[in-house]
């Protein structure tokens, strides 16, 4: 064997591709315990739209989401967002619950950083906490 022959032979464990990640589970068990977080302290409870219940629709029917079984003869889909409250009741973060459509996980993260501007009890709402808040989007038939 030449020189250059085993420069190679011993390099090549290097250059051997590895197998590719395996994809990720969406809706692995989350490490968010959903159950133990207490309701975000609204002074005022927020109510879901029409209008935001006919996005979280066309989401569905354009195929970025999957439309969630009828039950009672309705479709809805419930959307968990964990909130961090800051400073002055404010929000710090929100993490939504993986439902399998990111567009309405981030959707309903967006619509709990609104509903929650200026509108947590100060007096409930502890600094450094995490919350849960909880909104289902009935679907239009």
């Amino acid at each position: 064997m030449t020189a250059l022959g085993a420069l190679l032979l011993a390099l090549a464990p290097q250059f051997v591709a590895a197998p590719p990640p395996a994809e990720p589970d969406r809706l692995r068990a989350s490490p968010i315990d959903w159950e133990a977080l207490d309701p975000l302290p609204y002074r005022i409870q927020p109510q879901v739209t029409p209008q935001m219940a006919s996005f979280v629709a066309d989401e569905m029917r354009e195929g970025r989401c999957t439309p969630p079984a009828p039950l009672g003869g309705k479709r809805r889909v419930h959307a968990d967002v964990a909130v961090l409250v800051g400073a002055a009741a404010s929000v710090r973060a929100t993490i939504p619950r993986a439902i399998n459509c990111p567009t309405v996980e981030q959707y309903a993260a967006g619509l709990v950083m609104g509903f929650a501007r200026d509108n947590l009890s100060r007096r409930f709402a502890v600094e450094g906490t995490w919350y849960r808040a909880s909104m289902t989007f009935d679907l239009p038939e």
